[in-house]
């Protein structure tokens, strides 16, 4: 079964061709179909951002397409950053000027409490529109100095719940067990394990 994962992250892609290894699966990515056009991500949620990218590349493609959506949500930033966590600095904005952004704004707010979530949710959409949703939350806390070099993203500054290291020190097989878009792929490989497996 070949699927394209709508993305161009290099990071993303090798986390998902990690976690099904072994699975039959190739998955393709949009770094092979360069002609495929950018998707403005306007959506009001994760959900509607997964679904016009997977959408639009499925029927670029003509082939089931996966879309990620993913975001950080902090309590005492009302949400943010949210559907915006990939622009929080700028709309060209690096992962380390988000990084300190985030650091900054939660500066302003002394005293505040540090909970934040992980969200991801992720679409699969066949060329003719129709798109299922698989979904995983995380629980932690944003801590001042970013540690550890693996991952990316705010990976540096979230400590998960019940864990002492942040994500960027975690080896990436702990990181794929009890991350958001690593439960949101749990659910995905279930289903199709299903949908595999003889009636």
């Amino acid at each position: 079964m070949e699927i394209v994962l709508a993305t161009r992250n290099k990071k993303k892609i090798e986390e998902i061709r990690r976690m099904f290894t072994g699975s039959g699966i190739i998955f393709l990515d949009l770094n092979e179909f360069p002609e495929c056009p950018e998707v403005e991500e306007n959506g009001t949620s994760f959900s509607e951002n997964a679904d016009l990218k997977a959408r639009a590349v499925a029927g670029h493609t003509q082939r089931h397409a996966l879309a990620d959506d993913s975001g950080l949500v902090v309590d005492a930033l009302s949400g943010a950053p949210g559907v915006r966590s990939a622009r929080f600095a700028g709309p060209d904005a690096t992962d380390e000027q988000n990084l300190q952004h985030l650091v900054a704004s939660l500066n302003k707010h002394a005293g505040a409490n540090r909970n934040a979530r992980f969200e991801c949710v992720l679409s699969l959409s066949d060329p003719q529109g129709r798109s299922q949703h698989f979904s995983g939350t995380v629980h932690g806390v944003i801590i001042d100095t970013p540690r550890g070099s693996n991952g990316f993203g705010y990976d540096p500054v979230f400590v998960p719940r019940g864990e002492h290291m942040t994500f960027a020190e975690m080896p990436s097989w702990k990181k794929d067990q009890i991350s958001h878009r690593g439960r949101a792929l749990a659910a995905f490989a279930q289903t199709l394990t299903r949908r595999q497996s003889p009636s």
